[in-house]
């Protein structure tokens, strides 16, 4: 049996905006269900209810969001090392790592990336949230002010061709949040054991083999 250690993985400040970030996103893609589609789905009661926490749900996102940036870029100065994958990492990580997903881990193969508190994320995971946390959230932020103020930002919204076009990209927008949630929460249990990477998302430790690479984190 290989030597096991813990190692500290994931700091205070990020667990805290991990989760209220994943809470407000929850919230945001249950009530703007209900806002999309009224007459088939009702969780909060009235319309306007919905209306009023899908639009508390996205200020603390954003204010999550800016917390986050501002967290990476000047306490732990980590944001471009952690989340800005390598030329290696395109060039062979992410098609290794995509093998490894597929295929190679339901043969009990080790993961091809180890993870350590300065390099948390495998190459897929690193391109993934790139593309998550420098356009698609951004965007959405951006959408979804533009949404909750639509008589002041009247001009704006002609020139990006109508609230109808916007409508549209802040749902197709939002669909592809809810698909990476799902993918999110299957690729977490990826672990030695189902719960592994889910464990220092509450304390912050996770179990790593000395020797040799367990699975990869998935925050």
């Amino acid at each position: 049996m290989k030597p096991k250690e813990m190692v500290y993985m994931t700091p205070l400040p990020v667990r805290i905006w991990h989760w209220l970030n994943a809470f407000g996103i929850v919230t945001l893609c249950v009530t703007g269900l209900q806002i999309r589609f009224p007459d088939y789905i009702n969780v909060f009661g009235a319309y306007k209810a919905a209306i009023r926490l899908h639009n508390t749900a996205g200020m603390v996102v954003s204010i999550s969001y800016l917390l986050w940036l501002t967290y990476y870029l000047v306490v732990a100065r980590s944001l471009l090392k952690l989340y800005v994958p390598t030329r290696d990492d395109l060039k062979s990580g992410v098609f290794r790592q995509a093998y490894f997903y597929f295929r190679t881990y339901f043969l009990g193969k080790p993961n091809p990336h180890h993870s350590t508190p300065d390099h948390k994320f495998n190459p897929m995971q690193k391109a993934a949230y790139l593309v998550i946390m420098f356009i698609l959230l951004p965007l959405v932020i951006v959408s979804g002010v533009l949404l909750m103020y639509v008589a002041p930002m009247r001009e704006v919204l002609l020139l990006l061709g109508g609230i109808k076009m916007l409508v549209g990209a802040h749902f197709l927008l939002a669909c592809c949040f809810t698909a990476f949630l799902f993918v999110h929460i299957y690729l977490a249990t990826l672990g030695h054991t189902p719960l592994a990477h889910f464990k220092p998302m509450w304390n912050g430790w996770e179990e790593e083999n000395v020797d040799d690479s367990v699975r990869d984190h998935t925050p």
